[in-house]
Protein backbone atom coordinates (compact mmCIF):
# COMPACT_ATOMS: atom_id res chain seq x y z
CA UNK A 1 0.00 0.00 0.00
CA UNK A 2 2.79 2.47 0.82
CA UNK A 3 4.51 1.40 -2.82
CA UNK A 4 1.33 2.13 -4.62
CA UNK A 5 1.00 6.00 -2.78
CA UNK A 6 4.49 6.58 -3.05
CA UNK A 7 4.59 6.02 -6.33
CA UNK A 8 2.78 9.00 -7.72
CA UNK A 9 4.17 11.17 -5.08
CA UNK A 10 7.41 10.72 -6.98
CA UNK A 11 6.03 11.46 -10.17
CA UNK A 12 3.72 14.39 -9.64
CA UNK A 13 5.41 17.89 -8.58
CA UNK A 14 2.69 21.21 -8.10
CA UNK A 15 4.15 24.83 -8.45
CA UNK A 16 4.60 26.38 -4.79
CA UNK A 17 1.78 28.79 -3.56
CA UNK A 18 4.96 31.00 -2.41
CA UNK A 19 5.28 31.99 -6.99
CA UNK A 20 2.30 33.90 -6.04
CA UNK A 21 3.83 36.33 -3.86
CA UNK A 22 4.20 38.71 -6.75
CA UNK A 23 0.87 39.84 -6.04
CA UNK A 24 1.88 41.07 -2.48
CA UNK A 25 5.37 41.70 -3.13
CA UNK A 26 4.35 45.62 -3.85
CA UNK A 27 2.33 46.26 -1.08
CA UNK A 28 4.86 45.27 1.54
CA UNK A 29 7.82 47.25 -0.41
CA UNK A 30 4.84 49.82 -0.27
CA UNK A 31 5.03 50.01 3.75
CA UNK A 32 1.13 48.81 3.71
CA UNK A 33 1.79 48.05 7.11
CA UNK A 34 2.27 52.09 7.89
CA UNK A 35 -0.30 53.21 5.93
CA UNK A 36 -2.85 50.90 7.91
CA UNK A 37 -1.50 52.50 11.10
CA UNK A 38 -2.12 55.97 9.99
CA UNK A 39 -5.64 54.95 8.59
CA UNK A 40 -5.91 53.67 12.51
CA UNK A 41 -4.80 57.07 13.67
CA UNK A 42 -7.05 58.91 11.44
CA UNK A 43 -10.11 56.91 11.72
CA UNK A 44 -9.84 57.28 15.53
CA UNK A 45 -8.99 60.85 15.27
CA UNK A 46 -11.97 61.74 12.93
CA UNK A 47 -14.27 59.37 14.62
CA UNK A 48 -13.70 61.43 18.19
CA UNK A 49 -14.03 64.69 16.40
CA UNK A 50 -17.79 63.91 14.63
CA UNK A 51 -18.76 61.69 17.42
CA UNK A 52 -20.60 61.90 21.05
CA UNK A 53 -17.40 62.96 22.42
CA UNK A 54 -16.56 66.05 21.07
CA UNK A 55 -20.15 66.42 19.22
CA UNK A 56 -19.06 68.66 16.06
CA UNK A 57 -22.01 66.54 14.15
CA UNK A 58 -25.78 65.61 15.45
CA UNK A 59 -26.12 62.34 16.32
CA UNK A 60 -28.47 62.21 13.26
CA UNK A 61 -25.95 63.18 10.78
CA UNK A 62 -23.00 60.87 12.19
CA UNK A 63 -24.39 58.09 12.52
CA UNK A 64 -25.37 57.88 8.67
CA UNK A 65 -21.81 59.27 7.81
CA UNK A 66 -20.03 56.30 9.96
CA UNK A 67 -21.75 53.72 7.95
CA UNK A 68 -20.83 55.23 4.74
CA UNK A 69 -17.23 56.05 6.02
CA UNK A 70 -17.55 52.15 7.12
CA UNK A 71 -18.25 51.35 3.29
CA UNK A 72 -14.86 50.15 1.70
CA UNK A 73 -14.69 48.29 5.21
CA UNK A 74 -16.95 46.12 4.96
CA UNK A 75 -16.28 45.66 1.31
CA UNK A 76 -13.60 44.62 2.21
CA UNK A 77 -13.89 42.12 5.24
CA UNK A 78 -16.58 40.82 3.03
CA UNK A 79 -14.13 40.12 -0.60
CA UNK A 80 -11.03 38.83 1.90
CA UNK A 81 -13.55 36.19 3.52
CA UNK A 82 -15.18 35.12 0.16
CA UNK A 83 -11.97 33.91 -0.68
CA UNK A 84 -10.23 32.24 2.00
CA UNK A 85 -12.17 29.15 1.63
CA UNK A 86 -11.13 28.23 -2.04
CA UNK A 87 -7.30 29.33 -0.81
CA UNK A 88 -6.84 27.39 2.08
CA UNK A 89 -8.52 24.13 -0.06
CA UNK A 90 -6.59 24.93 -2.63
CA UNK A 91 -3.26 25.09 -0.78
CA UNK A 92 -4.28 21.86 1.82
CA UNK A 93 -4.51 20.22 -1.36
CA UNK A 94 -1.16 21.15 -3.35
CA UNK A 95 0.16 21.07 0.09
CA UNK A 96 -0.25 17.42 0.37
CA UNK A 97 0.53 16.51 -3.14
CA UNK A 98 4.17 18.86 -2.55
CA UNK A 99 4.86 16.05 0.02
CA UNK A 100 8.33 13.94 -0.92
CA UNK A 101 7.21 10.91 0.27
CA UNK A 102 4.61 9.06 2.36
CA UNK A 103 6.24 8.25 5.44
CA UNK A 104 6.68 11.55 5.66
CA UNK A 105 3.08 12.41 5.46
CA UNK A 106 1.86 10.12 8.04
CA UNK A 107 4.51 11.03 11.05
CA UNK A 108 4.08 14.68 9.70
CA UNK A 109 -0.11 14.83 10.02
CA UNK A 110 0.40 12.76 13.63
CA UNK A 111 3.04 15.36 15.19
CA UNK A 112 1.87 18.26 13.36
CA UNK A 113 -1.74 18.44 14.94
CA UNK A 114 -0.04 17.56 18.69
CA UNK A 115 2.42 20.53 18.27
CA UNK A 116 -0.79 22.43 17.12
CA UNK A 117 -2.85 21.36 19.96
CA UNK A 118 0.03 21.53 22.51
CA UNK A 119 1.03 25.35 21.82
CA UNK A 120 -3.22 26.33 21.40
CA UNK A 121 -3.58 24.94 24.86
CA UNK A 122 -0.24 26.95 25.97
CA UNK A 123 -1.90 29.94 24.70
CA UNK A 124 -5.16 30.09 26.07
CA UNK A 125 -3.42 29.02 29.50
CA UNK A 126 -1.25 31.57 29.03
CA UNK A 127 -4.13 34.12 28.39
CA UNK A 128 -6.55 32.82 31.70
CA UNK A 129 -3.02 33.29 33.76
CA UNK A 130 -2.46 36.97 33.09
CA UNK A 131 -6.04 37.77 33.30
CA UNK A 132 -5.80 36.38 36.79
CA UNK A 133 -2.55 37.91 37.60
CA UNK A 134 -2.81 41.79 35.94
CA UNK A 135 -7.10 41.76 36.42
CA UNK A 136 -7.49 44.42 33.70
CA UNK A 137 -11.85 44.23 34.89
CA UNK A 138 -11.02 45.84 37.89
CA UNK A 139 -9.68 48.86 36.09
CA UNK A 140 -13.35 49.34 34.57
CA UNK A 141 -16.02 51.82 36.43
CA UNK A 142 -18.45 49.54 38.03
CA UNK A 143 -20.94 52.03 36.89
CA UNK A 144 -20.07 50.85 33.03
CA UNK A 145 -20.53 47.31 34.23
CA UNK A 146 -24.27 47.79 35.52
CA UNK A 147 -25.11 50.21 32.78
CA UNK A 148 -24.16 46.94 30.47
CA UNK A 149 -26.14 44.61 32.82
CA UNK A 150 -29.35 44.83 31.26
CA UNK A 151 -28.68 45.28 27.40
CA UNK A 152 -28.22 42.45 25.01
CA UNK A 153 -24.94 41.42 22.73
CA UNK A 154 -24.11 43.96 20.17
CA UNK A 155 -25.77 44.08 17.05
CA UNK A 156 -24.51 41.10 14.75
CA UNK A 157 -22.35 39.09 16.78
CA UNK A 158 -23.90 35.36 17.64
CA UNK A 159 -21.91 32.81 19.13
CA UNK A 160 -20.87 29.95 16.88
CA UNK A 161 -23.48 26.90 17.36
CA UNK A 162 -22.43 24.41 20.03
CA UNK A 163 -23.37 22.41 22.56
CA UNK A 164 -22.63 20.82 25.79
CA UNK A 165 -20.00 18.01 25.40
CA UNK A 166 -19.65 14.74 27.77
CA UNK A 167 -18.44 11.58 27.40
CA UNK A 168 -22.04 10.67 25.52
CA UNK A 169 -22.32 13.31 23.45
CA UNK A 170 -18.46 13.02 22.62
CA UNK A 171 -18.53 10.48 19.59
CA UNK A 172 -21.30 12.38 17.67
CA UNK A 173 -18.99 15.38 18.23
CA UNK A 174 -15.90 13.39 16.56
CA UNK A 175 -17.98 12.23 13.64
CA UNK A 176 -19.43 15.75 13.32
CA UNK A 177 -15.82 17.35 12.39
CA UNK A 178 -15.84 15.09 9.22
CA UNK A 179 -18.34 17.24 6.78
CA UNK A 180 -21.16 15.04 5.32
CA UNK A 181 -22.18 18.33 2.44
CA UNK A 182 -18.62 19.92 1.89
CA UNK A 183 -20.36 22.73 -0.06
CA UNK A 184 -22.01 23.52 3.32
CA UNK A 185 -19.32 23.63 5.59
CA UNK A 186 -17.80 25.92 2.73
CA UNK A 187 -20.78 28.10 2.57
CA UNK A 188 -21.02 27.78 6.60
CA UNK A 189 -17.17 29.01 6.93
CA UNK A 190 -16.73 25.82 9.20
CA UNK A 191 -12.76 25.78 8.57
CA UNK A 192 -12.30 22.24 10.94
CA UNK A 193 -14.07 20.79 8.34
CA UNK A 194 -12.88 22.57 5.68
CA UNK A 195 -8.96 21.23 6.43
CA UNK A 196 -10.29 18.09 6.79
CA UNK A 197 -12.38 17.35 3.73
CA UNK A 198 -9.25 19.08 1.97
CA UNK A 199 -6.76 16.92 3.81
CA UNK A 200 -8.80 13.53 2.77
CA UNK A 201 -9.19 15.23 -0.86
CA UNK A 202 -5.43 15.73 -1.10
CA UNK A 203 -4.67 11.62 0.42
CA UNK A 204 -7.12 10.32 -2.19
CA UNK A 205 -5.52 12.79 -4.97
CA UNK A 206 -1.87 11.41 -4.43
CA UNK A 207 -2.80 7.67 -4.28
CA UNK A 208 -4.32 7.90 -7.86
CA UNK A 209 -1.94 8.19 -11.24
CA UNK A 210 -0.59 11.56 -12.12
CA UNK A 211 -2.96 11.66 -15.22
CA UNK A 212 -5.69 11.43 -13.14
CA UNK A 213 -4.88 14.03 -10.74
CA UNK A 214 -3.08 16.40 -12.56
CA UNK A 215 -6.41 18.24 -13.82
CA UNK A 216 -8.44 18.66 -10.38
CA UNK A 217 -4.63 20.14 -8.87
CA UNK A 218 -4.50 22.36 -12.00
CA UNK A 219 -7.58 23.71 -11.39
CA UNK A 220 -6.52 23.94 -7.85
CA UNK A 221 -3.42 26.01 -8.99
CA UNK A 222 -5.56 28.49 -11.08
CA UNK A 223 -7.67 29.03 -7.98
CA UNK A 224 -5.17 29.74 -5.82
CA UNK A 225 -3.97 32.42 -8.96
CA UNK A 226 -7.05 33.94 -8.60
CA UNK A 227 -7.53 34.29 -4.92
CA UNK A 228 -4.45 35.69 -4.43
CA UNK A 229 -4.73 38.04 -7.37
CA UNK A 230 -8.18 39.57 -5.54
CA UNK A 231 -5.91 40.23 -2.50
CA UNK A 232 -3.21 42.28 -4.25
CA UNK A 233 -6.66 44.36 -5.69
CA UNK A 234 -8.10 44.37 -2.27
CA UNK A 235 -5.31 44.90 -0.07
CA UNK A 236 -4.91 48.58 -1.87
CA UNK A 237 -8.43 49.19 -0.16
CA UNK A 238 -6.95 48.11 3.24
CA UNK A 239 -5.36 51.24 5.21
CA UNK A 240 -9.56 53.52 3.81
CA UNK A 241 -10.69 49.88 5.44
CA UNK A 242 -9.26 50.58 8.93
CA UNK A 243 -10.16 54.36 8.49
CA UNK A 244 -13.83 53.76 7.97
CA UNK A 245 -14.14 50.76 10.34
CA UNK A 246 -12.52 53.01 13.48
CA UNK A 247 -14.23 56.22 12.32
CA UNK A 248 -17.71 54.28 12.64
CA UNK A 249 -16.65 52.79 16.09
CA UNK A 250 -15.84 55.82 17.20
CA UNK A 251 -18.77 58.16 16.02
CA UNK A 252 -21.08 55.38 17.61
CA UNK A 253 -19.64 55.89 20.52
CA UNK A 254 -17.29 57.78 21.53
CA UNK A 255 -13.47 58.14 23.13
CA UNK A 256 -14.47 56.36 26.38
CA UNK A 257 -14.42 53.08 24.81
CA UNK A 258 -11.11 53.76 24.68
CA UNK A 259 -10.62 54.95 28.14
CA UNK A 260 -12.89 52.33 29.92
CA UNK A 261 -10.77 49.27 28.65
CA UNK A 262 -7.05 50.70 28.12
CA UNK A 263 -6.19 48.40 31.38
CA UNK A 264 -7.97 45.68 29.19
CA UNK A 265 -5.79 46.85 25.85
CA UNK A 266 -2.24 46.71 27.65
CA UNK A 267 -3.08 43.29 29.04
CA UNK A 268 -3.65 42.30 25.97
CA UNK A 269 -0.67 43.42 24.40
CA UNK A 270 1.18 42.25 27.40
CA UNK A 271 -0.62 38.18 26.71
CA UNK A 272 0.62 38.84 22.87
CA UNK A 273 4.40 39.75 23.61
CA UNK A 274 4.67 36.97 26.17
CA UNK A 275 3.34 34.47 23.45
CA UNK A 276 5.92 35.65 21.07
CA UNK A 277 8.43 35.27 23.95
CA UNK A 278 7.12 31.09 23.97
CA UNK A 279 7.12 31.20 20.28
CA UNK A 280 10.61 32.66 19.64
CA UNK A 281 11.71 30.02 22.70
CA UNK A 282 10.15 27.26 20.95
CA UNK A 283 11.87 28.38 17.43
CA UNK A 284 15.34 28.46 19.48
CA UNK A 285 15.13 25.19 21.27
CA UNK A 286 12.75 22.55 18.95
CA UNK A 287 13.47 24.84 15.84
CA UNK A 288 17.48 25.75 15.76
CA UNK A 289 16.93 28.85 14.74
CA UNK A 290 18.63 32.07 16.46
CA UNK A 291 16.29 34.59 18.28
CA UNK A 292 16.86 37.67 16.65
CA UNK A 293 17.69 36.46 13.77
CA UNK A 294 14.43 34.89 13.53
CA UNK A 295 12.50 37.89 14.20
CA UNK A 296 14.16 39.54 11.42
CA UNK A 297 13.90 36.57 8.77
CA UNK A 298 9.67 36.29 9.64
CA UNK A 299 9.53 40.28 9.81
CA UNK A 300 8.07 41.17 6.54
CA UNK A 301 5.59 38.30 6.74
CA UNK A 302 4.14 39.91 10.22
CA UNK A 303 4.02 43.28 8.59
CA UNK A 304 1.99 41.76 5.98
CA UNK A 305 0.24 39.64 8.55
CA UNK A 306 -0.59 43.18 10.75
CA UNK A 307 -1.91 44.82 7.22
CA UNK A 308 -3.62 42.00 5.92
CA UNK A 309 -5.20 41.09 9.22
CA UNK A 310 -5.46 37.24 7.54
CA UNK A 311 -3.23 34.25 8.17
CA UNK A 312 -4.43 32.91 4.46
CA UNK A 313 -4.22 35.89 2.34
CA UNK A 314 -0.39 36.01 4.08
CA UNK A 315 -0.21 32.05 3.18
CA UNK A 316 1.96 32.74 -0.02
CA UNK A 317 4.80 34.98 1.90
CA UNK A 318 4.99 32.65 4.76
CA UNK A 319 5.85 29.99 2.31
CA UNK A 320 8.64 31.64 0.96
CA UNK A 321 9.48 33.06 4.43
CA UNK A 322 9.67 29.38 5.44
CA UNK A 323 11.75 28.56 2.25
CA UNK A 324 13.82 30.92 1.79
CA UNK A 325 14.14 32.35 5.24
CA UNK A 326 14.95 29.94 7.64
CA UNK A 327 16.05 27.12 5.94
CA UNK A 328 12.63 24.84 5.98
CA UNK A 329 12.42 22.26 3.59
CA UNK A 330 9.51 22.95 0.63
CA UNK A 331 7.86 20.01 1.31
CA UNK A 332 7.09 20.69 4.76
CA UNK A 333 6.95 24.24 4.17
CA UNK A 334 4.00 23.81 1.32
CA UNK A 335 2.11 21.25 4.15
CA UNK A 336 2.45 23.24 7.46
CA UNK A 337 1.46 26.72 6.58
CA UNK A 338 -1.88 25.89 4.49
CA UNK A 339 -2.87 23.52 7.35
CA UNK A 340 -1.62 25.85 10.44
CA UNK A 341 -3.32 29.00 8.84
CA UNK A 342 -6.64 27.66 9.23
CA UNK A 343 -6.55 25.61 12.61
CA UNK A 344 -3.00 27.56 14.80
CA UNK A 345 -4.92 30.19 16.18
CA UNK A 346 -2.13 30.54 19.32
CA UNK A 347 -2.73 34.57 19.21
CA UNK A 348 -6.50 34.25 19.07
CA UNK A 349 -6.92 31.50 21.65
CA UNK A 350 -4.63 33.54 24.48
CA UNK A 351 -6.65 36.19 22.71
CA UNK A 352 -9.97 33.95 24.25
CA UNK A 353 -8.39 32.89 27.48
CA UNK A 354 -7.76 36.64 28.52
CA UNK A 355 -10.73 38.16 27.53
CA UNK A 356 -13.09 35.49 29.25
CA UNK A 357 -11.19 36.50 32.38
CA UNK A 358 -11.56 40.20 31.78
CA UNK A 359 -15.29 39.98 31.57
CA UNK A 360 -15.67 37.70 34.26
CA UNK A 361 -14.09 40.32 36.29
CA UNK A 362 -16.28 43.30 34.68
CA UNK A 363 -19.40 41.48 35.85
CA UNK A 364 -18.25 40.41 39.29
CA UNK A 365 -18.26 36.88 37.69
CA UNK A 366 -15.78 34.04 39.96
CA UNK A 367 -15.08 31.11 37.88
CA UNK A 368 -14.15 28.24 39.81
CA UNK A 369 -11.48 25.80 38.79
CA UNK A 370 -13.60 23.40 36.73
CA UNK A 371 -14.77 26.69 34.84
CA UNK A 372 -11.49 27.55 34.14
CA UNK A 373 -10.88 23.74 32.67
CA UNK A 374 -14.07 24.64 30.69
CA UNK A 375 -13.02 27.84 29.48
CA UNK A 376 -9.53 26.10 28.33
CA UNK A 377 -11.53 23.21 26.00
CA UNK A 378 -14.15 25.59 24.65
CA UNK A 379 -11.65 28.48 23.53
CA UNK A 380 -9.09 25.28 22.17
CA UNK A 381 -12.25 23.93 20.07
CA UNK A 382 -13.54 27.91 18.70
CA UNK A 383 -9.69 28.61 18.42
CA UNK A 384 -9.27 25.50 15.83
CA UNK A 385 -12.27 26.17 14.09
CA UNK A 386 -12.34 29.64 13.46
CA UNK A 387 -11.95 31.22 9.91
CA UNK A 388 -8.59 32.56 9.02
CA UNK A 389 -10.39 35.70 8.28
CA UNK A 390 -10.97 39.57 9.49
CA UNK A 391 -13.43 40.28 12.12
CA UNK A 392 -13.83 36.47 13.40
CA UNK A 393 -12.51 36.72 16.76
CA UNK A 394 -14.98 38.82 18.31
CA UNK A 395 -17.75 36.34 17.16
CA UNK A 396 -15.57 33.40 18.44
CA UNK A 397 -15.28 35.06 22.43
CA UNK A 398 -18.81 35.62 22.14
CA UNK A 399 -19.23 31.57 21.91
CA UNK A 400 -16.62 31.41 24.77
CA UNK A 401 -18.69 33.71 26.76
CA UNK A 402 -21.96 32.00 26.24
CA UNK A 403 -20.08 28.60 27.44
CA UNK A 404 -18.86 30.41 30.11
CA UNK A 405 -22.08 32.04 31.65
CA UNK A 406 -21.18 35.44 31.11
CA UNK A 407 -23.32 38.47 29.53
CA UNK A 408 -22.37 39.30 25.91
CA UNK A 409 -23.49 42.40 26.80
CA UNK A 410 -19.87 43.09 27.65
CA UNK A 411 -18.89 42.62 23.93
CA UNK A 412 -19.87 46.49 23.27
CA UNK A 413 -17.08 47.54 25.32
CA UNK A 414 -14.57 46.21 23.52
CA UNK A 415 -15.62 46.20 20.35
CA UNK A 416 -13.75 49.40 18.96
CA UNK A 417 -10.16 48.53 20.22
CA UNK A 418 -11.03 44.64 19.21
CA UNK A 419 -10.12 46.48 15.56
CA UNK A 420 -6.73 46.89 16.30
CA UNK A 421 -6.20 44.31 18.61
CA UNK A 422 -7.49 41.91 16.25
CA UNK A 423 -4.17 42.28 13.46
CA UNK A 424 -1.64 41.77 16.47
CA UNK A 425 -3.77 38.70 17.26
CA UNK A 426 -3.35 37.52 13.16
CA UNK A 427 0.55 38.57 13.64
CA UNK A 428 0.69 35.73 16.51
CA UNK A 429 -0.83 33.72 14.56
CA UNK A 430 1.38 33.41 11.26
CA UNK A 431 4.54 33.58 14.26
CA UNK A 432 3.16 30.61 15.25
CA UNK A 433 2.75 28.95 11.80
CA UNK A 434 6.14 30.19 11.04
CA UNK A 435 7.61 28.46 14.67
CA UNK A 436 5.85 24.88 13.47
CA UNK A 437 7.59 24.57 10.53
CA UNK A 438 10.71 25.36 11.87
CA UNK A 439 10.05 22.37 14.55
CA UNK A 440 8.43 20.21 11.93
CA UNK A 441 11.42 20.63 9.42
CA UNK A 442 14.47 19.57 12.79
CA UNK A 443 11.96 16.66 13.73
CA UNK A 444 10.11 14.80 10.50
CA UNK A 445 12.71 12.69 8.95
CA UNK A 446 13.14 12.90 5.33
CA UNK A 447 15.00 10.55 2.17
CA UNK A 448 16.11 13.70 0.98
CA UNK A 449 18.44 16.96 2.44
CA UNK A 450 17.15 20.26 2.16
CA UNK A 451 19.28 21.08 0.02
CA UNK A 452 18.66 18.35 -2.42
CA UNK A 453 14.88 18.98 -2.45
CA UNK A 454 15.85 22.67 -2.97
CA UNK A 455 17.67 21.54 -5.88
CA UNK A 456 14.73 19.46 -7.11
CA UNK A 457 12.28 22.44 -6.98
CA UNK A 458 14.58 24.78 -8.99
CA UNK A 459 14.59 22.17 -11.23
CA UNK A 460 10.87 21.75 -11.36
CA UNK A 461 10.64 25.28 -12.07
CA UNK A 462 12.46 26.07 -14.58
CA UNK A 463 11.16 22.95 -16.65
CA UNK A 464 7.48 24.83 -15.26
CA UNK A 465 8.48 28.35 -17.15
CA UNK A 466 9.77 26.54 -19.81
CA UNK A 467 6.80 24.40 -20.74
CA UNK A 468 3.94 26.59 -19.25
CA UNK A 469 2.89 23.64 -17.13
CA UNK A 470 1.68 24.15 -13.15
CA UNK A 471 1.55 20.87 -12.68
CA UNK A 472 4.72 18.86 -14.05
CA UNK A 473 4.48 14.87 -14.44
CA UNK A 474 7.03 12.78 -15.10
CA UNK A 475 6.66 9.27 -16.33
CA UNK A 476 7.33 5.95 -14.35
Amino acid sequence: MVADMAHPLERIHPRSLKYLTRHVDRLVAGRLWAKVLIGMLLGVVVGILLGPSVGWLPTSWARPLGEWLALPGLLFLSVIQMIVVPLVVAAVIRGIAASTDVQQLKQGGILLAAYFLGTTVVATVLGIVLGTILRPGDYVDPEIARGLGGRSAPSGIEPLEGGEINLTTLPGEIVSMLPVNPLGAMVEGEMLQVVLFSLLLGVALISLSPATSKPLLDLMGSLQAVCMAIVGGMMRLAPYAVFGLLARVMLNTGIGVLTGVGAYVIAVLIGMLALLGVFVALAVLLGGQRPLRFLSDIRDAQLLAFSTDSSAATMPLSIQTAEEKLGVRPSIAQLVMPIGASVNMGGTALYQGLATLFMAQLFSIDLSMASLVALVVTALGASIGAPATPGVGIVVLATVLQASGIPLAGLALILGVDQVLERVRCVLNVTGDLVAATVMDRFLPSETSRVEEQQVEDRLEAERRRTGEDVITRSA
